[in-house]
């Protein structure tokens, strides 16, 4: 269904010394982005729908790339849209946009799943455009017609993350032209408050999308030989500047790209097409440090030392010197910052069996069924392949290839026992106990389960299932105090790693009729075509649980659920199981 609007608008504003002109505008731009969404929706999410259904490739990466776009293209043509016109048409009687804006801003809480999503959505796309050459083609082909203004089928997909801070803007132009006692002063001001808490999220959205703009350009310019086109990579500062030699006096340009966690040392390469660079040496920020130094020869020096190498850098001024310093202390600063966390976690054995002890007092095992991935390298276990073993030093269970090792342990009469890595490493001596995992910087599911359980607004078991028609899974779910609008969702309290997050912002909270699958226990978390099921062990538990949500969804910080004793398997952080 192709959807046509009209260009011009049959109303006359008096634009003079009234802030006529900023609707003027939102109503302009709503009908560019609506058709803007019918592109998506209609064009792009149809035709490879259509492509998808001849099994060329899954149907569920089309779903997993375009989320709820089709809720949103709904909304906006067949509600907002049309409000605003007829609101338009009607100005010189009612000269307002606060009231339609106040009951439907409320809506723009889909935009929460769509920009959650883009991440996900923007690897599925690259993914596939690189895996199948048919779903390369329908974009390409799509992208080449007219009414995609040679962009980009990404760069329409910004537009979505894009809008709502827009509204943001256009709403806050308005109320500064509206005089305090007007009539719209109120409504739009309630409108303003629903708009910047949806677009709170999607400014976070819009900085990860010129990050990697920024990323794949740097990308290119390395000739694509270097993997670093990863959202977790953040570029902080890139230039020229030169290499002091470290046995002569000579000197040679280089050119430094600075990220969140890592800092590339390239030399020019020939090249038609642009400067290019190689890659001479990766730096890794961890153990990083960055010194002044004074060079009578050679003025603006400075030293850059790592695990890798050590660098002496002369700057192009006093002024280049500065901001490099500056720019390599605040990345240091703030990488030691973000892995304090990740370090004790990995540290947790040495705490719980300290150095001195390990080996020498037997631990207590961490129990098979409290967790369902290995403790170090986080896989999911299963019967065949990837089976529980126990380290011997600290009583994790790990899988076979991180439980490959062997130690004397003085507890067990100095016999050869089966450790993981990070215990053979201590043992051994071939490690400094303060640093045995690398500082790879962690995803968003990768927190452990009994961390965030300790500090939660409520925590418990219950069954979960997407599909009403399939049978559900007993999973730990957790709602952590750091981040009370998200359910975190494990399965087994010890797992390390989330086996996925509800960000509960705009879900609608349903009672589930009760049937032979579910019994009156149940609940239901539905937002657009995204639908959770749970059933609470009794009645009780679930009141809790939907006491807790119902004040997330529509984004107010939750209250810790303290439980009463004798049931805290389902309440607050005392809940946490020990397996004692």
């Amino acid at each position: 269904m192709t959807l046509f609007f009209s260009t011009q608008c049959s109303f006359s504003l008096n634009v003079s010394g009234f802030p006529a002109r900023h609707v003027i505008e939102l109503l302009q731009t709503e009908r560019a982005y609506v058709t803007r969404l019918h592109l998506l929706d209609q064009v792009f999410c149809t035709k490879l729908t259509e492509e998808a259904g001849k099994g060329t490739f899954p149907v569920e990466v089309v779903k997993g790339i375009f989320s709820n776009v089709g809720s949103i293209h709904t909304f906006h043509s067949q509600f907002l849209l049309p409000g605003l016109e007829t609101r338009m048409s009607q100005w010189d009687s009612t000269p307002r946009i606060g009231d339609i804006l106040a009951q439907l801003a409320p809506f723009l809480r889909m935009y929460a799943e769509y920009v959650k999503n883009f991440d996900n959505a923007m690897d599925l796309l690259k993914q596939w455009m690189e895996r199948s050459a048919q779903f390369n083609a329908i974009i390409q082909d799509i992208q080449s017609q007219e009414a995609c203004g040679n962009l980009t089928l990404q760069h329409h997909m910004l537009e979505p993350v894009q809008r709502v801070p827009r509204y943001e803007m256009l709403l806050k132009d308005y109320l500064k032209k509206l005089p305090e006692d007007d009539p719209d002063r109120s409504q739009a001001e309630k409108s303003l408050n629903i708009i910047s808490m949806a677009a709170t999220h999607s400014n976070t959205a819009i900085r990860k999308m010129e990050n990697l703009k920024k990323l794949m350009e740097i990308y290119e310019m390395l000739g694509g030989e270097e993997d670093i086109v990863n959202p977790s990579n953040e570029l902080i500062k890139e230039g020229q500047i030169l290499k002091l030699a470290a046995r002569n006096t000579s000197s040679m340009e280089i050119y430094l790209i600075l990220f969140n966690n890592m800092l590339l040392y390239c030399v020019p390469k020939f090249s038609l097409v642009g400067q290019r660079f190689t890659v001479r040496t990766r730096v890794g920020v961890e153990g990083m440090k960055v010194l002044e130094t004074s060079n009578d020869d050679y003025p603006h020096t400075f030293q850059v030392s790592g695990k890798e190498r050590t660098l002496e850098l002369q700057a192009s001024s006093e002024q280049d010197k500065e901001d490099w310093i500056k720019a390599f202390q605040k990345t240091i600063e703030i990488f030691q910052q973000k892995n304090e966390t990740f370090k004790s976690a990995s540290k947790e054995v040495v705490d719980e069996v300290s150095v001195k002890e390990l080996g020498k007092r037997a631990p207590r095992w961490i129990r098979d069924n409290e967790v369902t991935m290995c403790m170090k390298c986080k896989e999911p276990f299963n019967p065949l392949t990837r089976r529980r073993h126990h380290c011997r030093a600290c009583g994790y269970v790990v899988c076979y290839k991180c439980s490959d090792y062997k130690a004397s342990l003085r507890y067990d009469g100095n016999k050869l026992n089966k450790v993981c890595k990070d215990c053979y490493f201590i043992l051994t001596g071939r490690m400094d106990a303060e640093e045995p995992v690398s500082g790879k910087k962690r995803g968003i599911l990768e927190i452990e389960a009994a961390q965030v359980s300790g500090n939660s607004v409520l925590c418990g078991f219950l069954q979960h299932s997407t599909d009403r028609t399939k049978p559900c899974q007993r999973v730990w779910c957790v709602i952590p105090q750091h981040d009370a609008l998200v359910l975190y969702l494990y399965g087994a309290p010890q797992d390390v790693k989330a086996q996925c997050t509800i960000p509960l912002l705009g879900y609608q909270v349903e009672d589930v009729q009760r049937s032979l699958d579910h019994p009156p226990t149940s609940f239901r978390l539905r937002q657009s075509k995204s639908v959770h099921y749970f059933t609470a062990d009794t009645e009780e538990v679930k009141l809790r649980w939907l006491g807790v949500i119902c004040k997330a969804v529509i984004g107010e910080m939750p209250e810790c659920q303290t439980p009463d004793d004798g049931d805290l398997a389902n309440g607050c952080h005392e809940g946490v199981p020990d397996g004692s």
